[in-house]
């Protein structure tokens, strides 16, 4: 289904911003404010206090069960034959070989099966037959008795291609000379070129009128990488058909098992609930199992031919050819401000390069132009972004959904502003930055807003204005870089529900089962509501249980993206703990025999006026007396946000979360190398619910920002990645982390729970910009790409010297 068959037209008028008045100061924000839950305001033993992830003791033991531990009997191990060339045509396939193979079980191919294309446009086969647009494109499948042996059988495969001309630059792929590259897309139809997967088009206020308003124009273009996930778990799936009834039981790593599971009976024809999805413990996820791929439906053709379970388990070489990357484009980005500094707009033109097939990862500019519409105060925006097919392999979702890449440029050009105009980087943005009350030209309303906040704590902490005044001469230079983000943080309604359900369950024995339809893929969202039980209900942890991981057991969610799980299953578990709270105050009351609804729970135990009574004994009598029923209830929460109309404008999300980071650098002039010596970080996270799994997320994140910022990128030479391994493939290691000062902005949200906000994408959002920002600090020069290499770095300092040597020159012939 497409994006914008998701996206309703709003019958309510478009929300335009507010005139222009007095900034709110620098200060805590939100005091005063109002709650939907009066555990905002009250005092909390739990929420706020650091507790460990209640899973953590089975991690780092080494008992906790991932995809790859899963084992069924007679389960039989998948292997798949990729293409040898990244554009050609499939003349033949002998499989003869393969299947005289002992241990061999079945063999697949696009001949073999009758499935649906995948993906957001549907235009991917899960078997490729007649053509070969990437070199990940899947050829045939091999189902064998192990694993080494399904490997051997593929290299049998015999296959005779005639190899084409392939396209591999996006800008090439527009012209109407390109050839067709994706039989199944739609967009000669739709966008008038057939090359073009997906086109975004948005903008409000007057482009003309604000840039006749402009005393500085600024237009730069910014080319960001193709990067990968890097999960330390690599992707997997156990399948296992029942020839009985029919039904499907899938192992998986999705971050979306209800989405997940429509989108395996949409490829296989068959009906969603005779689909039962279980999720392992995940080693990582980041984005990457948001879209259904290929292997997966091919696991279960596989189990369904041969009879028996199947599992695939993708070694670290294949995680790299295979698996989703982040998507590189190409941002052609205007904007300008008049004389004080105020921004007047923003134009910004991107070329994505979709690869051969279309992901989620073709929906970021639904996220990014959030940012070129609504970061800072912008008056005016045009946003146009094209997803290009090209014989590339294809991008997905990646942690931030386009947000770094277009957080890199708009900050980029904020600093080459500030320079034209001859003003301090700090003053551009705080003069500029978005306000509590405002309702941006897209319609985001920021009920709650700590930008400001958050941007004066990491100048204050970061010691800028010492680090500028520094001399900085020598070998060794040092600059300090500035960088901000907005983005959704209380998930955002694309869907027709972005909500969550849960069920609550006390025993006879005082245990707590919560039972949540949202997911952990390492996030820490369940340990988040085992303390928000344990804050509302006073059960101790080692009473709690967590149920999450089962589609036949769980109530729906949408899944683990766009920051939301905290906020919406959080919000999903209060709701339910007052509906079970009504039924043990009405109980408790009648066994004590008053009347009230002002039951503190403590310790296991309900308190009223100096009278006290387990919580146990209420569940036990509320089952056992008349009118005997269990301690269980129901609830489902769906968030405040809205659709947007039919051009993206109205408020998307339950609320907004907003960082700024200050970092500092180090930068060696003789080897190029770049060094992270300072990252100072604040965002507005609402209210903090757990300290240490917060500040987890904020170095994990870092991390994430840091590699894309300055060691991260896969090397493609015409469709064949050159680097498919950590040996070529640069990340950071603990080592290399530096330094993390973090300090949370508590804006205390009403639509939150406890006044939260989402805060698992918002780290690494700004993170390239302000080191990019802070390279050019210490050195002069300008770098309109990632990653900041040292290569990218002596290159600079190369042609800089000798720009200073012409100039120089030049003035003496004067």
């Amino acid at each position: 289904m497409l994006l914008r068959q998701f996206i309703k037209n709003s019958s309510n008028p478009p929300l335009t911003p507010p005139k222009e008045g007095k900034l709110p100061p620098f200060g805590r924000v939100g005091v005063g404010q109002t709650s939907n839950f009066k555990t905002m305001k009250k005092e909390l033993n739990i929420i706020g206090k650091s507790h460990q992830k209640l899973d953590g003791k089975e991690r780092v033991s080494g008992k906790a069960v991932y995809g790859h531990d899963i084992e069924l009997p007679n389960m039989l191990h998948g292997s798949i034959l990729r293409a040898k060339y990244p554009c050609a045509e499939i003349i033949s396939i002998d499989t003869s070989k393969a299947l005289t193979l002992e241990g061999v079980e079945c063999i697949i191919t696009a001949n073999d099966v009758d499935v649906n294309n995948i993906g957001y446009k549907r235009d991917h086969p899960i078997l490729k037959k007649g053509t070969v647009n990437c070199n990940r494109d899947e050829i045939a499948a091999v189902a064998a008795q192990t694993k080494e042996i399904a490997d051997k059988a593929i290299q049998l495969i015999e296959v005779k291609y005639k190899i084409k001309e392939g396209v591999y630059d996006p800008f090439e792929a527009l012209k109407e000379t390109a050839p067709r590259i994706n039989e199944f897309g739609k967009g000669a139809e739709q966008f008038g070129n057939k090359n073009v997967a997906e086109y975004f088009h948005y903008e409000h206020g007057n482009l003309a009128e604000q840039k006749a308003k402009s005393k500085v124009i600024v237009k730069k273009r910014y080319e960001l990488p193709r990067v990968t996930h890097a999960c330390m778990a690599t992707s997997n799936i156990t399948a296992e058909f029942n020839n009985f009834d029919g039904r499907l039981t899938l192992w998986s790593s999705t971050q979306v098992p209800f989405l997940y599971q429509r989108d395996i009976a949409h490829a296989l024809k068959m009906e969603p609930s005779k689909i039962r999805v279980i999720q392992p413990i995940i080693g990582g996820g980041f984005g990457s199992k948001l879209d259904m791929h290929p292997f997966e439906p091919i696991c279960v053709l596989l189990a369904k031919k041969s009879g028996k379970p199947v599992q695939i388990l993708y070694s670290r070489e294949e995680e790299f050819l295979a698996s989703p990357t982040r998507q590189p484009m190409v941002i052609d980005l205007t904007t300008g401000c008049d004389e004080n500094g105020k921004f007047t707009f923003r134009e910004v033109e991107i070329i994505k390069d979709n690869g051969a097939y279309t992901s989620w990862g073709a929906t970021t500019p639904f996220v990014m132009m959030q940012s070129y519409s609504s970061l800072y105060q912008v008056p005016a925006c045009k946003f146009d972004s094209h997803a290009v097919y090209t014989n590339n392999p294809f991008a997905g979702s990646f942690r931030g959904y386009g947000n770094p890449q277009a957080t890199f440029s708009i900050e980029s050009n904020i600093d080459l502003m500030a320079e034209e105009l001859g003003m301090d980087k700090r003053e551009i943005r705080l003069i500029n930055a978005n306000y509590k009350g405002e309702i941006t030209g897209q319609g985001l309303h920021f009920k709650t807003c700590g930008a400001i906040p958050a941007l004066k704590t990491v100048i204050e902490k970061s010691n800028y204005d010492k680090i500028m005044a520094a001399p900085n001469t020598g070998r060794y230079k040092r600059g300090v870089g500035l960088g901000s983000m907005l983005h959704v943080g209380g998930g955002a309604k694309i869907y027709r529900s972005d909500g969550c359900g849960t069920t609550l369950k006390l025993d006879d024995y005082g245990y707590l089962t919560i039972v949540t339809g949202s997911n952990e893929i390492g996030q820490g969202s369940e340990t988040v509501l085992a303390m928000i039980a344990m804050e509302e209900l006073g059960i101790p942890k080692e009473k709690i249980k967590v149920i999450n991981t089962d589609t036949d057991v769980k109530p729906w969610d949408v899944g683990v993206h766009a920051s939301r799980t905290s906020f919406v299953a959080g919000n999903s578990l209060l709701g339910a703990i007052k509906l079970i709270k009504e039924k043990l105050n009405n109980k408790a009351s009648q066994l004590l025999n008053v009347k009230t609804n002002e039951w503190e729970y403590k310790d296991g135990s309900m308190l009223f006026n100096g009278q006290e009574i387990k919580l146990d004994k209420v569940a036990r009598e509320m089952h056992f007396a008349s009118p005997h029923e269990l301690c269980t209830v129901n609830y489902f929460y769906e968030p405040p946000s809205r659709f947007q109309d039919k051009d993206f404008k109205g408020d998307v999300s339950g609320n907004y979360a907003f960082a700024s980071q200050a970092i500092e650098v180090e930068v060696d002039t003789v080897t190029g190398n770049v060094q992270v010596l300072n990252v100072h970080v604040s965002q507005d996270v609402g209210r903090v619910l757990n300290p240490i799994g917060l500040q987890g997320q904020m170095e994990g994140g870092l991390a994430t920002g840091i590699g894309y910022a300055l060691t991260e990128e896969m090397i493609y030479e015409k469709g064949i990645l050159k680097n498919p391994s950590f040996h070529g493939y640069k990340m950071l290691t603990s080592t290399d982390m530096p330094d993390v000062h973090f300090y949370p902005i508590e804006t205390y949200d009403e639509a939150g729970p406890y006044g939260s906000k989402g805060a698992g994408e918002a780290p690494l959002i700004p993170t390239a910009a302000a080191i990019a920002n802070a390279v050019s600090n210490a050195l002069g020069v300008r770098f309109y790409s990632l990653p900041i290499t040292a290569e990218k770095v002596l290159r600079a300092l190369s042609e800089k010297k000798l720009e200073t040597r012409n100039s120089k020159q030049e003035t003496n012939k004067i």
